[in-house]
């Protein structure tokens, strides 16, 4: 996985409540196959997966649970076999998992 301004990560800086932690990602680029997003700290390190299909935009908003403080991935597939990814730092205040 190499880092790229092609993949873009929305996060707070902090987050006063882990159980809802409102996050955007996306890709540029055509030939995405695959969206991921990763909590490295979590119990569970993959918080959400996206397939989109073809003529699809990749820009995704949703909310994810934190249990604390981490690292936040986002990854995109894509069909040549590149994998791309932008990384934040949230802080949570009040752990979502627990």
């Amino acid at each position: 996985p190499q880092p790229s301004a092609d993949v873009t990560l929305d996060a707070p800086d902090i987050a006063e409540n882990g159980a809802l932690v409102p996050v955007a990602l996306g890709a540029r680029g055509p030939g995405v196959r695959r969206l991921l997003l990763l909590v490295e700290k979590n119990p569970n390190l993959l918080a959400a997966g996206f397939e989109p299909g073809e003529g699809f935009v990749p820009k995704i908003a949703t909310r994810i649970k934190m249990a604390q403080s981490s690292k936040v991935w986002a990854i995109a597939m894509y069909a040549d076999g590149r994998v791309l990814y932008a990384s934040r730092d949230v802080a949570v205040t009040l752990g979502g998992c627990g």
